[in-house]
């Protein structure tokens, strides 16, 4: 989920990225970010960061892990140059 705090605890919808649920068995992609056990996966998972989508906070049924604070940084810039917005900062 990459909502603002707020919203993820109070609103619909919230944003999230899309997450494969199988094992990552291949490098990521420039638009890929790879989440493993450090962010609570049971395994190397793809996050797509080129879409965001926009979904109702009860369809969202098993909460895996967060992302570690040491990660969201490079996360988030995935997720940025994904949508050419890096070059806007």
């Amino acid at each position: 989920m990459v909502s603002h705090p707020d919203r993820a605890e109070r609103k619909d919808p919230v944003e999230v990225l899309m997450a494969s649920s199988k094992e990552a068995r291949r490098d990521p992609l420039p638009t890929e970010f790879v989440l493993d056990r450090a962010d609570g996966m049971d395994w190397p998972t793809l996050v797509k960061c080129d879409l965001i989508y926009a979904v109702p906070r009860a369809v969202l049924k098993t909460r895996r892990g967060n992302v570690s604070l040491e990660r969201r940084g490079p996360l988030l810039r995935t997720v940025l140059a994904a949508h050419g917005w890096a070059a806007w900062f």
